[in-house]
């Protein structure tokens, strides 16, 4: 993607000037169980939000809701918060847009249904998550597992008292 085609995908979100969707693409994998086709009427789809922690434990978490949604007949959002730094433009973060879409879509591939990508630039990952979330959201989050409590469980744990429903996924 070129400079200018990034340029085109950044939108405010919600009237917020310190949030950007940067990248915002739907990924159907070749395997997997299918999504049911959709209808000519308009209908809700359930919608399962994976926030990305690390590639470890994001394709954990993934996998967990790959195997929830396919039950459920959902769908999966990945969320990436992608904090820019203050000296930085929030229109030119520190990794590039091209890489993180590469990277995201392979990661994106090992879920069994359809699943969405958003990229969001942002100054907190945590504000961010809590302005693009709908009320009672269904959020799967991986950790690693750690006898004290890791930035991710302390994000899972406000994101709860937020209201939302909050699956964590550890592994090693």
């Amino acid at each position: 993607m070129t400079s200018s085609a990034a340029t085109e995908y950044l939108q405010e979100v919600e009237g917020r000037n310190n949030i950007l969707l940067a990248f915002e693409k739907v990924l159907r994998p070749a395997t997997g169980y299918p999504v049911p086709a959709e209808t000519g009427e308009k209908e809700q789809t359930l919608n399962i939000s994976v926030i990305f922690t690390s590639v470890e434990t994001t394709l954990a978490a993934l996998k967990q809701a790959g195997a929830l949604a396919s039950r459920l007949e959902a769908r999966i959002t990945l969320l990436v918060p992608q904090v820019v730094p203050f000296p930085l433009p929030l229109e030119s973060p520190p990794v590039l847009l091209d890489w993180n879409e590469r990277r995201f879509h392979v990661i994106a591939n090992q879920s069994p249904v359809e699943t969405r990508v958003r990229i969001y630039l942002c100054r907190d990952r945590l504000e961010t998550l809590g302005s693009i979330l709908t009320p009672g959201s269904i959020v799967v989050l991986g950790t690693h597992k750690r006898w004290w409590p890791t930035p991710d469980l302390r994000m899972a744990r406000k994101l709860r008292k937020w209201g939302h429903e909050v699956i964590v996924t550890k592994t090693e």
